[in-house]
């Protein structure tokens, strides 16, 4: 934490000299690191102040008892107990894209009406469980089913540590009940799956910076004149960085082609960082599983008993309504402690 406080330190300085700001894209990179720092030492410093202030009146009671003070120590360390133990899971969220919001998606498996209903159940529960982090939810995407439930749904689940926490719950989530939907009242399983992405600003912001770009000039070839094949007004640009190569000759201003060439290379660079995204993401969507049983990561059974059982922690909830009802965090944190892998 010494580290971490002494890198912020740095960053704090820096910003406050102008010439920290004449390189945007390095300002940019460097101000996310100075939050993310900054997520970890403002807690940090609220819980050891709190410690102390704890210690400070625990050592005035034993000199002076107070019945209601004891009263208020006692809360207090029941209070810090939680939030020592939140800040624990904290640590334990060192990824890349840990800090950031998250997409969930939810997909029925096979089953018709009755996965449907489940994959809605699910929603519901992740619903319930952001709104007790006080993180904000969006609905981007809802396909309704045709009797009842959903088809699929999007949910953009905007708060810090979002992602962190909720990718314990990729995978395929099983549920045993006595369907409703069922005249015969028989007992079945439904599966959906769960798959939750970073939530990755997508707004790709282009700085071609001047040095960067090498600029060459030459005669225009072809159609187009006496003056576009005797003046140098073909311009091609070249950016160093990427190695991107444009070239305008359609006009007869030098000035138009380059800014036509810069038009180009912006697209082009535009392009390239759209293709390294689209990488990323097929590298994220290799890890889901089949919709299917044997991959479940967790079962909610709700009869002939009710239990909640997560396949890769082992932990075991027998109240599967408050379950539902958004309490997943001990799921979610058997996960992390186990190191966050399956």
């Amino acid at each position: 934490m010494d580290t971490k406080r002494s890198r912020l330190g740095e960053l704090e300085a820096q910003q406050a000299d102008p010439a920290f700001w004449s390189n945007s894209e390095r300002a940019k990179v460097l101000v996310q690191e100075f939050k993310a720092l900054k997520n970890w030492v403002t807690p940090a410093d609220a819980i050891t102040n709190r410690v102390a202030d704890a210690v400070a009146l625990a050592e005035l009671l034993d000199q002076e008892p107070d019945e209601e003070m004891s009263g208020e120590l006692a809360k207090e360390a029941a209070a810090l107990q939680g939030v020592v133990e939140a800040f624990g899971l904290q640590t334990m969220l060192n990824g890349p894209d840990d800090a950031r919001g998250a997409i969930l998606t939810i997909h029925p498996g096979a089953g018709g009406t009755e996965s449907q209903d489940w994959a809605e159940m699910l929603m519901r529960m992740y619903v319930r469980w952001a709104e007790r982090q006080g993180f904000q939810v969006t609905i981007l995407d809802l396909l309704a089913g045709e009797e009842a439930g959903i088809k699929s749904v999007s949910i953009e689940i905007t708060g810090q540590y979002a992602y962190g926490f909720l990718k314990a719950e990729k995978g395929v989530h099983r549920l045993v009940r006595i369907s409703p939907y069922d005249s015969q009242a028989r007992r079945h399983t439904s599966f959906a799956s769960v798959f939750v992405y970073p939530d990755i600003d997508d707004t790709i912001e282009i700085d071609v910076r001047d040095e960067d770009i090498k600029m060459d000039v030459f005669r225009a070839s072809g159609a187009g004149g006496q003056h576009v094949n005797k003046t140098s007004s073909a311009v091609r640009l070249t950016h160093l960085p990427t190695n991107t190569v444009v070239s305008c000759q359609q006009e007869r201003s030098q000035g138009k082609n380059r800014a036509t060439a810069m038009k180009m290379l912006r697209a082009a660079l535009y392009q390239k960082k759209l293709e390294e995204q689209e990488a990323a993401r097929a590298v994220v969507e290799a890890t889901k599983t089949d919709n299917s049983f044997g991959n479940q990561i967790r079962s909610y059974v709700f009869q002939p008993y009710t239990m909640v059982n997560d396949h890769r922690t082992e932990l075991k909830v027998s109240d599967v309504h408050r379950v539902m009802d958004g309490d997943i965090n001990p799921f979610i944190q058997a996960f992390l402690k186990q190191g966050g892998t399956q």
